[in-house]
């Protein structure tokens, strides 16, 4: 395990992520067909076995049918592209999320095509917003990636191009290929020249905090929200919005990578966005990224306290840890890049040292995101025998 601790600035981020965007991305999404909060479980008997007081874990395993948290932000971007490009042909006319999903401009939008590049999950939501509307999408998935989440993908009527290399090959890809046919790019991590959508999917993600607020109301803060890293585009959600939530009386903000692929730890040590060749591919396929988002980082930078690396050496224990239930807690199905904060917390169980640099003890309250259910049922089954 690495740790950096970081000097932030706790600034605010409207500038970044306009909060209007969160509550436009609440008010749509409440309203599809099938949402319920996900659940956010109290894993007591983690807790114990951790040696913290609270553990407190938001639970995306079964999130629309797609089992990932990623079904807030993909397939809402969808649905945002595709009004914004309807009212302008309409000249302003009002288009609502009932209208696309009925078919209504179905002749309209016959040759609207969406692609994006995924380690999975992401590719997975983009096809299924795709799929709702009754437009064309195509879906970039490099050798890295299991063939069921590309099944996964073709079940919603999507293509899956394979590239080869890692994510960030099929990004360049999807990049090169969008522009030659003129696609809609509906990707979850922004760079220089494209901040538009990604703005959309990461407001998607923060049903999930509005949720928590509303599930905590009853409960203390915590004192540590333990978010995945990635490119930076769920981090930077989660903390752009409890910040904006709790104020002053936020929780110590720490972001967790793979070892192998910490684009977001280089750049808090570089104090600059800073790209990583992932040369061996982490068990965490989700987390898998090696270049940071460019709003995540912005948001990021001068609002987290720690940032922390992780082996793959804990995560299939994890796995097995919190699907059996332990001291009395539910059990939970939670995927490889979702135990990713439970695996941490089994690192520096026993590490006197790093639990006093991250300020962990026996009075910690500590958020956790379960991301993902068994998005990659055959891995899912090897790992917990069912």
């Amino acid at each position: 395990m690495q740790h950096f601790k970081n000097n932030p600035e706790y600034s605010n981020t409207d500038h970044v992520l306009n909060p209007k965007l969160f509550e436009e991305a609440y008010e749509s999404i409440k309203n599809w067909s099938g949402y319920q909060p996900s659940p956010l479980q109290d894993l007591n008997g983690m807790a114990n076995e951790l040696g913290v007081n609270k553990i407190y874990f938001k639970d995306e395993s079964e999130r629309f049918g797609l089992k990932s948290f990623k079904s807030l932000g993909g397939a809402y971007a969808v649905v945002r592209v595709l009004k914004e490009h309807l009212q302008t042909k309409h000249q302003g006319q009002e288009i609502t999320d009932e209208d696309l999903k009925s078919g209504k401009y179905a002749e309209e939008l016959k040759n609207f095509t969406v692609v994006t590049a995924t380690d999975g999950n992401h590719g997975r939501s983009v096809a299924w917003g795709a799929h709702e509307c009754g437009i064309n999408c195509k879906i970039y998935m490099h050798k890295g990636v299991s063939k069921s989440r590309g099944i996964a993908v073709e079940l919603l009527g999507a293509e899956v191009v394979w590239v080869d290399g890692n994510y960030d090959d099929s990004l360049v890809r999807v990049k090169h290929d969008a522009i030659e046919n003129e696609w809609y790019i509906i990707s979850d991590t922004s760079y220089d020249g494209y901040t538009y959508v990604p703005k959309f999917v990461m407001a998607g993600y923060t049903v999930m905090t509005y949720e928590i607020a509303k599930q905590m109301e009853e409960e203390q803060i915590p004192t540590h929200i333990i978010v995945q890293g990635g490119v930076g585009g769920l981090a930077g959600a989660v903390c752009a919005h409890m910040a904006a939530i709790w104020k002053e009386h936020r929780p110590r903000f720490v972001i967790v990578e793979p070892e192998t692929a910490d684009c977001l730890y280089q750049s808090a040590k570089a104090g600059k966005p800073t790209m990583v060749d992932i040369k061996v591919e982490t068990l965490m396929g989700g987390l898998s990224c090696g270049e940071p988002s460019t709003i995540g980082w912005n948001i990021l930078k001068d609002n987290t306290d720690d940032f922390i690396t992780i082996s793959d050496d804990n995560i299939k224990s994890a796995m097995r840890l919190i699907a059996m239930g332990v001291g009395g807690d539910h059990g939970v199905e939670a995927g490889e890049s979702g135990v990713a904060g439970i695996a941490a917390l089994m690192e520096i169980k026993d590490n006197d040292e790093m639990r006093a640099a991250l300020g962990i003890n026996t009075d910690s309250r500590i958020l956790l995101f379960g991301t993902e259910g068994a998005t990659d049922p055959e891995l899912y089954k090897d790992i917990v025998g069912s």
